[in-house]
């Protein structure tokens, strides 16, 4: 992926993060992008509470994953690198 593509899709990534990110703060918590591989992969990080949290797994799959993959299709799967994997 060009440097200019990649940057362009974390951009759309992070804007899809940004409807998920008032619910993850509200409970002390928050996420950010590290990284989007070649193959379309999210790696995430948990911040404050999401990092330690109980649910993680499943606002990583019924928050984070399906979100992203309905407002930016072309994302192939999230990967926290703090917690719990989505592919």
């Amino acid at each position: 992926m060009a440097p200019e593509e990649k940057k362009e899709l974390i951009e759309k990534v992070d804007a899809a993060l940004n409807t998920i990110r008032p619910h993850l703060q509200a409970d002390g918590g928050n996420i950010e992008i590290v990284d989007i591989t070649n193959d379309l992969q999210v790696h995430i990080k948990w911040l404050g509470n999401c990092s330690a949290c109980s649910m993680s797994a499943l606002t990583m799959r019924t928050g984070i994953e399906e979100t992203l993959k309905a407002k930016v299709p072309e994302v192939a799967g999230v990967i926290a690198v703090n917690g719990v994997d989505v592919v």
